[in-house]
């Protein structure tokens, strides 16, 4: 466990952010102090040179020889003597002046011999015609010491060798380097751990996603990414769309469990409502076998009970396959429907099944819509089936249909018994039977599906002794409801 954690932490977005801001910082450190210790290096030898090519340049135009420039000699021996060649404070002279003669060696004036310093920087001149012929000082070293030495022909061909140390001038930059090379390094530091702060902050949401993801892969789906104190914009978004996703997996999974349970719900019904036709043909067919329906009017009793059970569980397969497509979603043949039309014939069609029922219908005018004519035949249908099969053939019925506030509203009531609260709570769920009576319980789960595919609504009104209503809201351009 210790060295996942330590191998999610070497991999983790945090510390390669912080490698990288390091990182950057380092280089932008090197590249400023590169910069800096040339540019002042430049500055520093360019002022050198400049003192060199002055001194070179009087000599010149002064046209002296070395006779008089003895003195010049003698007051150069007399400094560097008085100064102490190599100690622990200046090992190296700050400058050197030494004449030499056209082959480099230096030369003795008035019996006075070079100091070794002179005889070093001979030595490190090759060719001293060289030098007087190149305009620019060059780097020698004398000693193992570095100099910028420059040198001019005077009149008689004796050649001044001019050099100035720059020892100091390499120390000081060495000094700037490692204080700079120090301050970088502390700067460094300070971004890093600045770094780390700042993006443990930033990357909070992220942790709490994480957090909020494995909290929903172990089961707890009402999870979700909650709202920092100082969201930034981008990490804000991404919480906003993982909490919609969230919100639409978890209805997702719901809708997936409530179908999954009616699905078990209806098999088992469908499965019961199978079982007893078919229990009772098999039956009478083995009361047919055993020879047990001697008489003639046992047997076209026994054959009426199997005809009328075959078409009670035609019908029943009917009504599911109906459900079944109803649950598929079909594409609806949607035309010009007149449903005062509609109306009116099925009101014929209850007084042709019983003409003893009193018929009212409140149609008047044409009252169009936009739907599936076969649809609405099978929920008119349904509604007065359901009428014929709970109610006793002399109830009144009631139907009308209008147009209110840009829906036909079409209604179905009768003076039945009606229903109890809980009754009418359940009276849409299939093979649903109030108090156990007549039907499959599947006439008003189909009206219910076949009114929402055209996107309108089903609703009842009911009371014990106050019969029955139904209204269906339809819209005049029905909308997908997928």
């Amino acid at each position: 466990m210790a060295a996942l954690r330590c191998e999610r932490g070497v991999h983790s977005l945090r510390v390669k952010l912080t490698l990288a801001n390091v990182a950057l910082l380092a280089i932008g450190i090197v590249a400023a102090t590169a910069v800096s210790l040339m540019g002042m290096r430049h500055y520093l030898l360019d002022q050198v040179d400049t003192d060199l090519s002055k001194t070179r340049d009087s000599l010149v135009s002064s046209q002296l020889t070395l006779r008089k420039i003895d003195s010049l000699s003698v007051l150069g021996f007399v400094r560097d003597r008085l100064v102490p060649e190599r100690t622990a404070e200046q090992p190296t002279p700050d400058s050197v002046f030494a004449a030499v003669d056209d082959r480099g060696v230096a030369l003795t004036v008035f019996g006075v011999k070079p100091t070794e310093a002179q005889l070093g920087l001979a030595d490190a001149v090759d060719d001293p015609g060289v030098f007087a012929r190149d305009p620019g000082p060059h780097d020698l070293t004398v000693h193992g010491s570095a100099y910028r030495a420059t040198a001019t022909r005077l009149a008689d061909g004796t050649y001044i060798l001019l050099a100035t140390s720059t020892e100091a001038l390499h120390q000081g930059i060495a000094k700037a380097l490692r204080l700079d090379l120090a301050v970088g390094t502390l700067l460094l530091a300070l971004l890093a751990c600045l770094t780390l702060f700042s993006v443990r902050r930033r990357m909070r949401p992220l942790e709490d996603m994480v957090e909020t993801s494995s909290a929903i892969a172990e089961g707890d789906l009402t999870r979700r990414v909650p709202s920092s104190h100082h969201p930034t914009q981008e990490v804000e978004q991404l919480r906003l769309a993982l909490n919609s996703m969230l919100h639409q997996v978890e209805t997702a999974y719901r809708t997936r469990e409530r179908s999954a349970g009616q699905l078990r719900r209806f098999v088992a019904d469908a499965s019961h409502e199978l079982r007893t036709p078919l229990s009772a043909i098999r039956g009478y067919l083995q009361l047919y076998d055993q020879g047990m329906l001697r008489e003639p009017e046992e047997r076209v009793r026994a054959w009426e009970r199997m005809n009328g059970e075959v078409d009670r569980m035609g019908r029943l397969v009917d009504e599911l396959l109906t459900l079944a497509r109803i649950d598929q979603r079909p594409e609806l043949r949607l035309r010009g429907v007149d449903v005062s039309r509609l109306v009116r014939d099925a009101a014929q069609d209850l007084r042709a099944q019983q003409p003893g029922r009193p018929v009212t219908v409140e149609a008047d005018g044409a009252v169009l819509v936009q739907a599936d004519e076969s649809g609405l035949r099978q929920v008119l249908g349904n509604l007065l089936a359901n009428v014929r099969t709970h109610t006793p053939a002399d109830v009144p019925v009631r139907l009308g249909v209008e147009r209110v506030d840009g829906v036909v509203r079409l209604s179905v009531e009768d003076k039945g018994p009606g229903l109890e609260p809980e009754d009418a709570a359940r009276v849409f769920d299939r093979f649903f039977r109030a108090g156990g009576g007549a039907g499959s319980g599947l006439g008003l789960a189909i009206v219910q599906g076949v009114v929402r595919a055209h996107g309108g609504e089903v609703s009842v009104r009911t009371a014990p002794g106050e019969g029955l209503g139904v209204t269906v809201l339809l819209p005049t351009r029905p909308v997908s409801c997928g």
